[in-house]
């Protein structure tokens, strides 16, 4: 299936011209990472390093392997995601998502290479009441959404060509992840608690997966999208509670079991177990994105479908 069908947009004459590009892949162990290993194959050669390959908490040896390599594109799907975590862990998170990357992309920018980087919602305070765009000046309330703004700014800093995509509420069939918890505990549960004034859009890795290699793809064959900050998530709005919701409801007829008494409860406020803060408004404009790749986003819950079919298929050990 083409990306056109799968996503609903113009996706041609993007072939490198020349020999495919030398991709390398950081993270390839990640959700997003997992699904980039697949799909970066369509873009170029790629090689897909795995932690224990290239330590982020480690960024001389992170370096050495990726300049060994020396290819010409890297993808960096590596990064610290444990939120709560990150507010005993500082200078950890700080390490991998923010040292790490903009020594790799200085390495890239002397290079000539292209760094593509994935970021957070959480770079903003959710105050704001409607979609963040990449004009709104960031705010992050916590340990993580400062590292990540942090890694940001390095990898713009080091003045090579550059490609960062914000995105938020990522979910795949893979690891462990809002949704596939949700479905572990409606099997047995009688009832969930799940916040309700929170707002979002969820986002499949799968897609996002494909999006960096259409990117990467565009960037060699002659159409190379302007350096900087992209917003890339789903389109539409939910609530925690929304999307759980949704997913119970909708999981039955994909074949999962959901307990016949299951009540989904919503909730407000902070969970007074989670130490850092989390926004209230996670919701990014993904216009900028739309008009630079002429493909707009589809609706979080055509992804949310489609991660049901797949984690069906793919069963419980997935």
């Amino acid at each position: 299936m083409s990306l056109t069908d799968k996503h609903g947009g113009k996706y041609e004459g993007l072939r490198p011209r020349g020999a495919p590009p030398r991709i390398l892949l950081l993270g390839a162990s990640g959700q997003v990472g997992s699904y980039l290993a697949d799909a970066l194959t369509t873009a170029g050669e790629v090689r897909a390093l795995r932690r224990a390959e290239a330590d982020f908490l480690k960024p001389r040896s992170a370096l050495a392997a990726v300049s060994d390599l020396d290819p010409q594109v890297v993808v960096n799907a590596a990064a610290w995601t444990k939120v709560d975590l990150a507010e005993s862990y500082v200078e950890e998170a700080f390490l991998v998502n923010s040292e790490t990357p903009g020594l790799l992309a200085g390495w890239a920018a002397g290079r000539g290479a292209l760094f593509v980087h994935f970021s957070t919602d959480y770079v903003f305070d959710g105050e704001k009441k409607t979609p963040y765009d990449e004009d709104d000046r960031p705010a992050p309330i916590n340990a993580y959404g400062a590292s990540k703004l942090s890694g940001e700014k390095a990898v713009a800093r080091a003045g090579g060509d550059h490609l960062i995509f914000r995105t938020s509420w990522v979910f795949s069939p893979r690891g462990e992840n809002f949704p596939r918890t949700i479905l572990r505990l409606a099997e047995t549960r009688e009832e969930l608690s799940v916040n309700d004034d929170q707002v979002g859009a969820p986002t499949s890795a799968g897609f996002l997966a494909d999006m960096a290699s259409m990117a990467v793809q565009r960037h060699f064959g002659g159409r190379p999208a302007p350096s900087g900050v992209y917003h890339l998530a789903g389109s539409g709005r939910t609530s925690w509670f929304g999307y759980a919701n949704y997913l119970v409801e909708r999981a039955p007829a994909a074949g999962f079991q959901i307990n016949p008494r299951l009540v989904v409860r919503p909730t407000r406020g902070p969970d007074p177990s989670r130490p850092a803060r989390r926004p209230l408004n996670s919701l990014l404009d993904s216009g900028k994105f739309a008009r630079t790749f002429d493909l707009t986003p589809p609706r979080w819950e055509d992804m949310a479908d489609e991660f049901l079919t797949l984690l069906a298929d793919r069963g419980p050990e997935a």
